[in-house]
C-alpha cells in the first residue's frame, strides 16, 4: 500500500467520523431553537437577558449549562420574533423559559394549553392583537409596547386569595402550573381518584398483580401455540 492511499484513506475515516458526530449533534438538539432562521441578537429582549445572565445562544433559544450533569442544557428564553409564523403548535422543550418572545408574526389565535406547564415564565411577548393567556389572574402587567403586547410577572394562581379554595378536592393541595393553569396535587398519605384513597400508593401490589397475569398469559399463549405445532396433520 502506497504512502498516498493510505492518507486517503485516512481522510476517509475522518470524514465518516466527522459526519457521525456532527448526524448524532443534530439529533440531540434543540427543535424549538431552529424553528426560525438566524440567531437571538443582541439588541433585542432575549439577547440581553441572555447575556445578563450568563446564558449559552444556540440559534433562537439562550440555554443554560448546569455543571456535572449529563444533557444539562435547558432553555432560559425563546426568541421567535419577526419569524413569520402563522400559527405555533408546541414549545415544550422551552418550558423551563424565563422569557419567551412571539412577536411580529402574523399569529391570529394561540392554542388554550401552549403555555401549560410553564411555571417559570415571567416575561411573554405577543402579537399585539393577542391578550396574555390567563388575564388578570395570571400577570402583574400587561401593556402595550409598541407592536408588541408584553405580559410580566406571572402570579401564582393558586396563592390569591379566596381564589380556588374550593377548585380542588379534599385532602389536595393547588400548585401553578404555567399562566391560567393549576393542577390539584394529593397530600402525603393520600392518593387515587380525588385524592380519596389513604395510605401510599400499593406499587408492589399492584405491579406485582400486573406482573404475574403478565406471565400466566405469556404461559398460555406458549402452550396454546405448541399444541398447533405438534397437532398432525389430518
Amino acid at each position: 500500500m502506497t504512502a498516498g492511499s493510505s492518507q486517503r484513506n485516512a481522510a476517509v475515516v475522518l470524514l465518516i467520523f466527522h459526519v457521525y458526530l456532527y448526524g448524532s449533534y443534530q439529533l440531540t438538539e434543540l427543535q424549538v431553537c431552529h424553528l426560525c432562521n438566524r440567531t437571538v441578537q443582541n439588541s433585542t429582549a432575549l439577547g440581553q437577558f441572555c447575556s445578563a445572565s450568563a446564558g449559552l445562544v444556540d440559534g433562537r433559544c439562550c440555554l443554560l449549562r448546569k455543571e456535572n450533569t449529563s444533557n444539562a442544557d435547558y432553555v432560559l428564553g425563546l426568541d421567535l420574533s419577526n419569524c413569520s409564523l402563522s400559527h405555533v403548535e408546541d414549545l415544550q422543550e422551552a418550558s423551563t423559559a424565563a422569557l419567551i418572545d412571539i412577536s411580529l408574526n402574523p399569529i391570529v389565535q394561540l392554542n388554550n394549553s401552549l403555555f401549560q406547564g410553564f411555571n417559570q415564565l415571567d416575561n411573554l411577548i405577543l402579537p399585539v392583537n393577542l391578550t396574555c393567556p390567563g388575564g388578570n389572574a395570571s400577570w402583574n402587567k400587561m401593556e402595550v409596547k409598541g407592536d408588541a403586547r408584553h405580559c410580566e410577572g406571572q402570579k401564582d394562581i393558586c396563592n390569591q386569595t379566596g381564589h380556588l379554595s374550593l377548585n380542588c378536592p379534599e385532602n389536595s393541595l393547588c400548585a401553578a402550573y404555567g399562566p391560567g393553569f393549576f393542577e390539584c396535587i394529593c397530600v402525603d398519605n393520600f392518593h387515587g381518584y380525588k385524592c380519596l384513597r389513604e395510605g401510599k400508593f400499593p406499587i408492589i401490589k399492584v405491579f406485582g398483580i400486573l406482573g404475574a397475569s403478565t406471565v400466566l398469559v405469556s404461559i398460555l399463549l406458549w402452550v396454546t401455540q405448541r399444541r398447533m405445532v405438534k397437532s398432525p396433520l389430518v
